[in-house]
């Protein structure tokens, strides 16, 4: 099942770039798997973490998901796609949507709390490198996350404060 949800993955997020580097986008769901694996976890959080920008950042409909992979990784999914987009909600600015989205986070499952912490360990020290601009604003944005990431697994816990902390550090925020 796990090379299922990575080939469709891979598939769905097609010929995607990350951000900030010449890197195909698939390698960041990689990644966050593999920090996944480094805790205790589960088949279906392994193929969540693989899947977990596929609803948020391509066509695919979070029923299509469950169709492929079942009720449990399509939960997990769908607790770590963002709601609070500034297309669902153009009323709100972004400052608002992601109080909203950090309110919504602090219900998830630990499950997908863990996956989401691996979430933040992988992408903040790029965004801290690639875009210091954005970074005050993401740092500020994650530091109010993380917190409400306890009960995911402890380890990535500590592990996502402390890129939070670093972050901050490098780009000589209090």
């Amino acid at each position: 099942m796990e090379e299922e949800a990575l080939e469709f993955a891979q598939k769905a997020h097609g010929d995607q770039m990350r951000k900030y580097s010449e890197e195909p986008y698939i390698e960041h769901p990689k990644r966050v798997a593999e920090i996944v694996r480094t805790v205790p976890h589960t088949p279906e959080m392994i193929c969540a973490a693989y899947l977990h920008d596929v609803v948020e950042d391509t066509p695919i409909e979070i029923e299509e998901i469950k169709d492929n992979f079942g009720k449990e990784i399509a939960k997990l999914v769908e607790e770590l796609t963002d709601e609070f987009i500034k297309v669902k909600h153009p009323h709100l600015n972004r400052k608002d949507r992601k109080e909203k989205e950090v309110e919504r986070q602090a219900n998830i499952s630990k499950e997908a709390k863990t996956i989401k912490l691996a979430d933040v360990i992988d992408n903040t020290p790029d965004i801290v490198k690639n875009d210091p601009g954005f970074g005050r604003k993401y740092l500020f944005e994650m530091e109010r996350l993380t917190r409400v990431l306890v009960g995911g697994d402890k380890t990535l816990f500590e592990q996502a404060r402390r890129e939070v902390a670093e972050g901050k550090r490098v780009l000589n925020m209090k």
